[in-house]
């Protein structure tokens, strides 16, 4: 663990999961090769990194293929290059693409997608924009 993973490990910790909007968590690295830092038990596959890069390339591929994240399929509700969401019955997924990393945080039936897509997007900005 190099020290910039145990950066995004406090953010998985704290600004994700200690937001209590999500019941799993990751952070990727910013080209989408491998994952930095998780939520114990949170693992995404080499496949599911490449599904979520191919993403961000071509939206229109999430519109039609859905996100894969955590051995989870989700149906596309918002894809495009910067943010991608899924929703699975009432569970959702947030994906978004800082400048230095790739959020990935997960919501139980609990919790309304919107709410916990803003956690993440509000912590995008902030990355990108350090005050």
């Amino acid at each position: 663990m190099g020290q910039h993973s145990a950066i995004w490990q406090g953010y998985v910790d704290s600004s994700l999961m200690g937001s209590g909007q999500f019941d799993k968590a990751g952070i990727l690295s910013h080209d989408i090769s491998g994952v930095e830092a998780s939520s114990p038990g949170f693992t995404i596959s080499p496949q599911e990194l490449q599904g979520l890069a191919a993403a961000f390339k071509d939206p229109n591929a999430a519109w039609g293929n859905g996100i894969t994240v955590g051995g989870e399929k989700f149906v596309t509700i918002k894809a495009d290059d910067r943010s991608l969401y899924g929703k699975k019955g009432k569970e959702g997924i947030v994906v978004v693409k800082a400048v230095s990393c790739v959020m990935v945080a997960h919501h139980a039936e609990n919790v309304q997608t919107p709410n916990a897509a803003t956690v993440v997007e509000n912590l995008v900005d902030y990355i990108n924009n350090p005050r």
